[in-house]
This record gives structure tokens, C-alpha cells and sequence, in this order.
């Protein structure tokens, strides 16, 4: 039997995380996907419906992430053609998605980054959001 980890608190973890992607301030994370890198939201489908979602964004359930864009697995979608994908993460607040980016580069998507702030900075940046047209 393997001896547990040392316990470690979830700021740790998410700092070991962040030190290993370069995150994204969210006006050059819109600039990126409009040059083509994916922008991947995680969000939950009721939190999307409460506050909006980015228009372009590919909508994926974080529970399932790391399935739909490995693109070694066979659960992928089209666009995880190869590791040299680059994925932009967007959770609600930029938490979540460090610990998804950093995932995903274990993964080996090098390119996997995530928004600082996630979808509130975003919004808050006057970046475009289904919530502008409604």
C-alpha cells in the first residue's frame, strides 16, 4: 500500500499549479481565441444560464475535461486534434480552471492556460458575453 501524500492545502496546490501555466489576463484571452486557441468553459450549465456565457466558448463540464480534450482519448471532441492545442480554461472566478490548465498540460496540451478571474473578469472587462444581448 502507498503511504498518503502529505497533506497540503488547497492554496499550496494551487500555487504549485499556477507556477506551471502562464494565465491569461482576459482582453489577451480573447485575443487568442479570436487568433484561434480554444476557450473552454467549465462551467456549471446552471451558472451559465444565471449569469451568461462567451459567445465562441466551447462548453465543456469540468467533470469531463480531461476525456473530451485529450487528444489521445477516444471520448475527444474534434477540436482536441493534438497536444499543440492551445486550450484557454474559463471557470467563474479563475480557481478552478488554474487547477484544469494544469491538468491538462499533465495531459501533455502544453499550451493549457486559464483566465485570471475567470468569467466575473471577463464580464467585468467588457469582453463580449450572451449577457450583452439579452
Amino acid at each position: 500500500m502507498d503511504t498518503p501524500a502529505t497533506p497540503r492545502s488547497i492554496d499550496a496546490v494551487l500555487a504549485d499549479a499556477r507556477g506551471r501555466i502562464d494565465r491569461l489576463e482576459p482582453a489577451e484571452a480573447a485575443a487568442r481565441m479570436a487568433a484561434g486557441a480554444l476557450l473552454v468553459d467549465t462551467r456549471p450549465v446552471a451558472q451559465r444560464e444565471a449569469d451568461g456565457e462567451v459567445p465562441g466558448a466551447l462548453l465543456v463540464e469540468r467533470n469531463v475535461l480531461e476525456w473530451r480534450l485529450d487528444p489521445a482519448s477516444d471520448a475527444r471532441l474534434p477540436q482536441a486534434t493534438d497536444h499543440d492545442v492551445e486550450v484557454i480554461v474559463l471557470c467563474n472566478e479563475g480557481y478552478a480552471s488554474s487547477l484544469a490548465a494544469d491538468s491538462l498540460r499533465g495531459l501533455g496540451l502544453h499550451r493549457a492556460t486559464d483566465v485570471v478571474g475567470g468569467y466575473r473578469a471577463w464580464a467585468a472587462a467588457g469582453l463580449p458575453t450572451t449577457r450583452d444581448s439579452a
